[in-house]
């Protein structure tokens, strides 16, 4: 499929924090500037690629796309790797020309999983920290960018208008498909998450990785955290069950740490590195498929 996007279809942003930065720009955090304050965005110079990425993202993100992505990338025949070697390949991500992405990728993981481990978390939330990032190595397998970040939202149903820049899913196939435009779609009332197949990216991916291997909570923080419709709009209760909303609890309170967790001096990775080559084989086999 990619073969037929150019590279500007494929990559619009500058690089992929251009996503996050933009996620804090509608959700700063609490007692900072307000979301009109916080970032001018008439005169903002990455204003019109992010809404290129997310034109492209909501044309092209349809319930048989999501199919698609989840036979091929599912059979986790990509790659064999380490952790470790996970986070080695994401430093090919690193984009030289952009002063905010000047860490290495163990460096930036860190940031999170260090915020959270300062808190006094369980390790195996400090484990998700460290984890939830991993599956963009999506694009280092010829993924586009809209396919691998991005506010994720479900796909098979009505497409809420809480999502951002939602005016662009009327190009969306689905949105004219009588099967998928209704506001249940394909799904049951309150049928849960589990049922629910959400846009596809690196939440999904790094989640369908860990799901045997950390606790559920952890699991949900995987699968979630990208999902702001929801955990920030309350946009699809309707599709949600109780015990959704009992984990959603915890995916919460792991958004201020994915998002507000960058810090002026950067973790000292070496340092660091014993406590977390430990903590992962604690938890994870030595070679993982991707």
């Amino acid at each position: 499929m990619n073969t037929n996007f150019s590279e500007k279809e494929l990559n619009p942003l500058g690089n992929l924090d251009e996503w996050e930065d933009d996620v804090i720009s509608r959700y700063p955090e609490p007692g900072t500037k307000q979301k009109e304050d916080y970032r001018n965005y008439v005169d903002s110079d990455r204003v019109a690629t992010v809404k290129r990425f997310y034109e492209l993202n909501h044309t092209y993100q349809t319930y048989d796309f999501v199919v698609e992505k989840e036979r091929e990338f599912l059979k986790f025949d990509k790659r064999q790797m380490s952790i470790w070697d996970a986070v080695d390949f994401l430093n090919t991500l690193v984009d030289d020309s952009d002063p905010d992405t000047d860490l290495d990728q163990f460096q930036h993981l860190l940031q999170t999983s260090e915020a959270i481990r300062q808190d006094g978390h369980p390790d195996w939330f400090v484990l998700t920290g460290f984890m939830h990032d991993l599956g963009k190595v999506l694009c280092l397998f010829g993924e586009p960018q809209w396919a691998v970040v991005g506010d994720t939202f479900p796909v098979g149903c009505k497409h809420s208008d809480k999502i951002v820049y939602s005016e662009y899913f009327e190009a969306n196939p689905d949105s004219k498909d009588p099967r998928y435009n209704t506001k249940y779609g394909v799904y049951e009332p309150n049928c849960g998450l589990d049922k629910v197949k959400m846009s596809w990216g690196h939440d999904e991916y790094i989640y369908q990785i860990m799901k045997n291997y950390i606790p559920e909570e952890g699991l949900y923080m995987l699968r979630y955290h990208s999902f702001y419709p929801q955990h920030r709009e309350n946009a699809y209760d309707h599709l949600m069950s109780k015990h959704d909303h009992e984990m959603f609890k915890w995916v919460d309170k792991f958004n201020p740490y994915d998002l507000y967790s960058k810090v002026p001096v950067p973790p000292d990775a070496k340092t660091l590195r014993p406590y977390y080559e430990d903590l992962v084989a604690k938890y994870l086999p030595n070679v993982l498929n991707f």
